[in-house]
């Protein structure tokens, strides 16, 4: 090593013990965990006030002292710091040969420690898919061997380990770990506000004949905030228990497009008020658990119809409905302190005229976020590998340009090395400043500095036997989704079902994939739940289902996300229907399904097809629970927003 750089590393890891001694300084000034210092708190209970002023717990970062360590970096280590890549394997220096093979064939080196190391990387996304998340003593494992490789660098900065856990239809980490109800099913939350009605044959609100009780209006009560933040905390704490301190949530999209084919319901709803608050309330929930929170899709991508990982979905909204819908959930996440926002891969015209997508926009990403909603944190892009940001530039180009429009972290590009020259390349020629590597650079350490990893970035042990899907949290998951199924109609009131009178009931319909692969068939599990409450519950594939229908007292159909025109599902319920056996449609993911179908006895929506939601359909279906959840989108040509139903 030259003398010049044994110097360097020398003052580096002099700035990181200075930046270190500074965070536990200001831990211990508050009191340690759970006080303003971050971290991982005491426990993961109910949450406090939340009142709109409070700032999520966060360690104040010595700026100086990050200022120093900034000065101490070469540029290769700086421009590292912008990179968050993937890695294949479950084990940062011992992985699979498979995963060996591919991370040599994408990356030129066999393990994720090494990627680490020959790329300054700043951090690590993990993905089921990339085998990195198959439990969680498996995942603090990786993330303490991904620190300690990071330790070891020229730089000795800390890594920020990130994962897209929304919950709900998208979770990376499946159980034994905490699943809790996705962001629509939060939204469907029913609290003390609304206004009362009944619901006649047809399930619509409003005056009828044998109906029950209905619930209509919009906006999330204090009780449905407390409780999205609640989740989010519970959520939080177990992913800081495994090592993540960033997750790739909350979604702050207003959902008002039912084609919308990527986003549905990982959105809160389509009222963005309602939005707003229940992002606010989650950002303050994982920052409360220490963990970074990420308001997505940046300027908004709830009225689309293509999905950005597969082309470039174009946003029609004026700019006038830009500010009404689309704006509202990104400023409350701003004014809850979110510590990063990320970018959409969507082209928006009314934003910004040039076709280029908001991932590479100045007008939107500086211009917008930066300077008129006053952000300050950690601007992340969207994966740089989805079809969205590589159709009108090369791969060479998207990090250079994410950069000049004011991104800071670049996410997984297709290509690490090739984007990481682009960016050197740029500061050589000019095209990008050091200042500008320099100032992205800062933000980011600021980020880790106030999330604690600088004095506290391996995971302790024992910390996920203790916090990782613990009783507490199971339970805490099922009293949150039971309050989130929505029953849509019941014109006959044929729910509840008695299970003192042990009914027959079939279950049929989709088994969608689980979204961690730790969870259903949905069927099997709504089966087996309603046999536990009293049922005699049996699950038929549809190829099965007509001949088993007769003698139940129900046929229970799970659909997903039924089209329009002819399908199966659609198929399916009306030969059901012609059998005589009342059938219940039990809308398992988007809640539109109804409108697509015949009128049944009896519609629900789940919002959601894994165990969680399905434990709390079957508690609604036998009366163990009253439905209290409200639609917090509308079903066009059938049921308006706020729409649900309760019994008499």
């Amino acid at each position: 090593m030259s003398y010049h750089a044994s110097r360097r590393s020398l003052l580096t890891a002099a700035a990181i013990a200075a930046v270190s001694a500074a965070g536990v300084a200001s831990y211990a000034a508050v009191g340690g965990p759970g006080g303003e210092g971050g971290g991982p708190p005491r426990d993961a209970g109910p949450p406090d006030d939340g009142r709109p002023g409070d700032r999520p717990p966060g360690r104040a970062p010595d700026r100086a002292a990050l200022l120093r360590l900034v000065a101490g970096m070469s540029l290769a280590e700086k421009v590292g710091q912008l990179f968050v890549s993937r890695a294949y394997g479950h084990s940062a220096t011992d992985p699979d040969p498979a995963d060996a093979e591919q991370n040599l064939k994408l990356f030129g080196v066999r393990t994720a420690a090494e990627l680490v190391s020959r790329y300054h990387l700043g951090g690590i996304i993990y993905f089921s898919w990339a085998h990195n998340t198959r439990g969680p003593q498996q995942i603090a494992e990786l993330s303490a061997a991904l620190q300690r490789a990071a330790a070891g660098t020229g730089s000795g900065v800390p890594l920020l380990l990130s994962t897209d856990q929304e919950h709900g239809a998208v979770a990376r980490i499946g159980k034994p770990a905490t699943l809790l109800p996705g962001a629509m099913a939060l939204g469907a939350r029913h609290g003390a506000g609304g206004t009362s009605g009944t619901s006649g044959a047809g399930g619509s609100t409003g005056g009828g004949t044998g109906g029950s009780t209905g619930h209509t209006g919009t906006g999330p009560d204090s009780a449905a905030a407390a409780e999205a933040r609640r989740a989010a905390r519970i959520a939080g704490a177990e992913l800081a228990a495994m090592g993540i301190r960033q997750d790739y949530a909350p979604v702050a999209d207003v959902n008002v497009n039912p084609a919308n084919p990527v986003i549905g319901v990982r959105s809160f709803g389509s009222d963005p008020q309602a939005v707003a608050a229940l992002v606010a309330a989650q950002v303050r929930g994982y920052q409360g658990a220490g963990v970074a929170a990420t308001a997505k899709h940046f300027p908004g991508h709830g009225d689309t119809e293509t999905d950005s990982h597969v082309g470039l979905p174009v946003m029609r909204h004026s700019r006038a409905q830009w500010e009404e819908l689309d704006e509202p959930p990104f400023r409350a996440a701003v004014e809850a302190g979110v510590d990063a926002v990320m970018t959409a891969h969507i082209v928006f015209p009314a934003l910004d005229p040039s076709g280029d997508p908001a991932t590479l926009s100045r007008p939107i990403v500086t211009g917008i976020l930066r300077e008129r909603l006053g952000f300050r944190g950690v601007v992340v892009t969207d994966a740089l590998d989805m079809a969205g940001v590589r159709q009108k530039y090369g791969d060479d180009r998207v990090p250079v340009l994410a950069l000049k429009a004011g991104c800071d972290q670049l996410l997984n590009p297709p290509d690490l090395g090739l984007a990481h020259r682009s960016v050197l390349a740029a500061v050589e020629a000019g095209e990008l400043s050091q200042a500008r590597i320099e100032e992205s650079v800062l933000r980011i350490l600021e980020l880790k500095a106030r999330r604690g990893l600088f004095d506290a970035a391996h995971t302790a042990a024992g910390k996920t036997d203790a916090l990782v899907g613990i009783p507490a949290h199971l339970t805490a998951a099922d009293e949150i989704a039971a309050g989130t199924t929505t029953l849509l109609a019941n014109p006959v009131k044929l729910l509840p079902l008695d299970p003192s009178a042990a009914p027959r009931v079939l279950v049929t319909g989709t088994d969608p994939a689980s979204p961690s692969g730790t969870t259903g068939p949905p069927t099997a599990v709504l089966a087996r739940e309603l046999t536990a409450l009293g049922c005699r519950a049996t699950a038929v594939p549809p190829a099965r289902a007509l001949a088993a229908a007769p003698g139940n007292a129900a046929v229970l159909v799970c659909t997903y996300n039924v089209p329009e025109g002819d399908d199966p599902q659609r198929t399916l319920v009306t030969e059901l229907l012609a059998t005589g056996v009342p059938v219940v449609v039990v809308a398992i993911r988007n809640p539109y399904d109804p409108a697509r179908l015949p009128a049944c006895a009896a519609e629900l929506a789940t919002y959601t097809w894994t165990d969680v939601e399905m434990r709390a359909a079957a508690r609604v279906v036998t009366g163990a629970v009253r439905p209290s959840g409200r639609l917090p989108v509308p079903v066009p040509g059938r049921y308006p927003l706020g729409h649900g139903l309760s019994y008499d």
